[in-house]
């Protein structure tokens, strides 16, 4: 069994990612962070799913049975806990939450003492250990080496403490209205909070989280709602965040929602122009549209593709110096505030940019044509190597004759496989879609 996917542990509770599972993905972890402790303490956040509180304790079970000490502190955005697990000084911190995905799901990222999420072959190691159960047994303590847990509540206002740092001091948010949406997930206290304290009008949509209502019909997967919500308020900005608030999507003055490689374009430009983008570019991944790719070189400006993911993006940042990067699906990783994507964060270099140019969003957040994209997910039942598939390779190079970008993959934490095809001919691209879908649909249930 595969324990780590695109992003940590994560599968159905209760089932893949059971009480079991977790303590001894806890163990394995703490066992392997052990050799280098310095403070012998790990931070632990959940976001609002109900099975967040059997994963936690499972967690802090098997981090103190191996002597570990604990931290607490509840529901708290995937970027605060990066944060935190720094400004703390602990060894490591853990985040419990499946991210975008139903509540059905949940599962565990682990960042490192400085707050970045662990490399492959970190998890790797901890993969070898997972399956070790004698280095488990033999790692246990006993007595006064047990450790200890203790819950802390007040750590939130580290968090918006470091969210306003990150917003120009010389700017308020006075006289924007704008429509929040929280997902019923980890930011439903302190999204509306951050804003507000800046000054803005804040209608917020789906806070209640309940502990099965997470993402449900709501936030940056469904923006239906958001989107109808800006129109009827006439707000001036309308922001979507996912279960666990280290994504956005943003929906301009109008109602519509923004591309997320718009959004990365206008904001790699912006900080540019204001001389704040270190290392001449930007860093997007391999499901970046191509338009953005051109607006950046009309910029005299780079474009760097990583894999999927956002440690991925944040890998090459690293590489080249970089401070700006993210995601199309709304990752968005501003280095110089935040260790990982961070929803709030990007949202309050949004509105610097705004509330500096005095436009609207509709005006600012489109400064590129994209080219014609089409993405398919396909569920599979089970992921058989794409170099197992037969006439596959010929398919493929039937596309890029005819000047169509594909990127085949199978999704790192769900039974999917992705089909992306990008080409300057929606009409070209719609048909070859069709037909390598029935490929792949007929090629998977042989």
């Amino acid at each position: 069994m595969k324990l780590f996917g695109t992003d940590g542990v994560r599968g159905e509770a209760g089932s893949f990612l059971s009480a079991p599972v977790a303590m001894k993905v806890a163990m394995a972890a703490g066992i392997y962070l052990k050799s280098s402790a310095v403070t012998n303490k790990i931070l632990v956040g959940k976001d609002t799913r109900r099975s967040g509180y059997m994963i936690e304790n499972a967690i802090v079970s098997g981090l103190t049975a191996i002597g570990y000490d604990v931290i607490q502190v509840g529901p708290m955005p995937t970027p605060a806990i990066a944060y935190i697990t720094e400004n703390m000084r602990c060894d490591a911190g853990i985040m419990i939450s499946a991210s975008h995905n139903s509540y059905e799901d949940n599962g565990i990222k682990f960042f490192n003492a400085h707050g970045d999420k662990f490399s492959s072959e970190t998890e790797k190691e901890i993969e070898n250990i997972y399956f070790n159960d004698a280095l488990l047994n033999n790692s246990q303590v006993t007595g006064k080496a047990i450790g200890k847990a203790k819950r802390i509540d007040d750590v939130i206002g580290r968090y918006i403490v470091q969210l306003k740092n990150s917003f120009p001091v010389h700017m308020t948010l006075q006289g924007m209205r704008i429509v929040l949406d929280t997902a019923n997930g980890a930011a439903y206290k302190v999204g509306p909070t951050v804003l507000e304290e800046l000054g803005a009008e804040v209608i917020v949509l789906h806070d209640k989280p309940n502990g099965f209502n997470i993402n449900e019909d709501c936030g940056a997967l469904h923006t239906k709602d958001l989107c109808k919500s800006v129109v009827r308020y006439r707000a001036d900005l309308g922001i979507a965040l996912d279960g666990d608030a280290d994504r956005l999507v943003v929906v301009d003055e109008t109602g519509e929602a923004v591309d997320g490689d718009h959004l990365l374009g206008a904001l790699g430009v912006y900080l540019h122009k204001q001389n704040k983008l270190k290392g001449g570019g930007i860093v997007t991944t391999v499901m970046s549209n191509q338009g953005l790719e051109d607006y950046m070189s009309e910029n005299g400006l780079k474009l760097f593709r990583s894999d999927v993911g956002d440690k991925h993006v944040l890998a090459i940042m690293k590489k080249q110096d970089i401070n700006f990067g993210g995601e199309q699906s709304g990752h968005i990783i501003f280095s110089d505030f935040a260790k990982t994507g961070d929803g709030l964060v990007a949202t309050l270099q949004l509105l610097a940019l705004l509330n500096d140019k005095k436009k609207k969003a509709s005006e600012l957040l489109r400064p590129f044509p994209l080219y014609p994209q089409k993405l398919v997910n396909l569920h599979v039942k089970r992921k058989k190597p794409l170099s197992e598939i037969a006439s596959l390779d010929e398919k493929l190079h039937a596309l890029e004759k005819k000047g169509i970008r594909h990127l085949i993959r199978y999704s790192g934490t769900e039974n999917k496989l992705r089909v992306l095809l990008e080409c300057k001919e929606a009409d070209i691209m719609n048909e070859k879609m069709n037909e390598i879908v029935e490929f792949f649909k007929k090629a998977l249930n042989e």
